[in-house]
């Protein structure tokens, strides 16, 4: 189990092994080290940034798709750079929401500034729901993976990706959101009668 340290200063290669184990961990040092690329790669063809972010979640579909099975896991920024660009490509020929406009628009979305409270609260956050997600099995953690880094796939696609029958998608998802909803109340972060979002039922 490769640690929050360690992925930090971890190869390419290395975080590859790790988050085809299912290491959710390495996945996000994965996602946080190469997002930029990836958008760049997105933003140089002249998307607009709706068609950018599509291209990026669906990037990162492919990623999880093909993670076990690169030929040269060290050259993983290659791989995402080519493979922006396909879908880039797929964009422009598709013809999706008129890629020309793009020059009116910014090139980074606006970012709120954090206080440092907020920033302490959000890492003691994500520390409890990786904690809890790396105790889940794999199929769960793999498709809630999918689920939070490539939002507007569809149903088909994650069904191509995960090998799992459309159908059975949203009981999936319901039954591993249970599923990781339970661990984080057994660890006492998450209060029982709360809901992911921090409501009460």
């Amino acid at each position: 189990m490769i640690s929050a340290a360690a992925a930090r200063s971890a190869t390419s290669a290395a975080l590859v092994e790790a988050a085809a184990a299912g290491n959710a961990i390495a996945w996000d040092e994965i996602v946080r080290r190469y997002a930029g690329l990836v958008w760049s790669v997105a933003r140089a063809h002249r998307l607009g940034a709706a068609d950018a972010a599509d291209v990026s979640q669906t990037v990162w579909l492919r990623l999880v798709e093909h993670l076990g099975g690169l030929r040269d896991p060290e050259a993983v920024p290659g791989w995402l750079r080519a493979t922006a660009r396909h879908e880039c490509l797929r964009v422009i020929r598709r013809g999706a929401r008129e890629s020309t406009r793009s020059a009116f628009e910014p090139d980074e979305a606006p970012t709120a500034t954090a206080s440092p409270e907020h920033l302490l609260l959000d890492d003691e956050r994500d520390r409890h729901l990786w904690a809890a997600l790396a105790q889940l099995s794999e199929r769960c953690r793999n498709l809630l993976r999918v689920l939070a880094y490539a939002p507007d796939a569809g149903y088909a696609d994650i069904s191509r990706t995960l090998g799992l029958p459309v159908g059975s998608i949203g009981p999936s998802r319901a039954r591993c959101l249970a599923h990781l909803k339970r661990r984080l109340e057994q660890t006492g972060y998450l209060a029982a009668g709360t809901d992911a979002g921090g409501g009460t039922k």
